[in-house]
């Protein structure tokens, strides 16, 4: 089923709405947003943020309900986010020689306002 230009830009809002309520809550979680929509040609990064030496790498997924949102993350997803995550350390000059810790988290925004926050969510290369 093609979607409409009028379906994808309502998509497009909710997920810049999750994106942003995502990084308000990392904020008050005590995080710095670094980066986001980190895109490469291998991936994307929604959020990149760090909290001390923990450097999160956050997928961010807005659906209805818990379970929609614990399925909309595929392998597929996974192994693009960990390439994008990746070339971004790569690319950080300031973090050669440094100790941090490399992390994959899920954010799930479930309706309008529920946030559900998945710490080490899968492993890394």
């Amino acid at each position: 089923m093609t979607k409409t230009k009028a379906q994808k830009q309502a998509y497009e809002k909710a997920g810049r709405r999750a994106e942003n309520l995502a990084c308000l809550y990392l904020r008050l979680k005590g995080y710095r947003i670094l980066e986001r929509r980190f895109k490469v040609r291998e991936g994307e990064v929604d959020i990149i943020a760090r909290k001390g030496k923990v450097i999160a790498m956050v997928e961010v997924k807005q659906r209805a309900t818990d379970i929609a949102a614990e399925s909309s993350v595929t392998f597929e997803n996974q192994s693009r986010l960990m390439d994008a995550a990746e070339i971004y350390i790569n690319r950080q000059r300031d973090l050669r020689g440094t100790d941090f810790e490399l992390r994959f988290d899920f954010l799930y925004v479930i309706g309008r306002w529920k946030v559900r926050h998945i710490t080490s969510a899968f492993q890394g290369y």
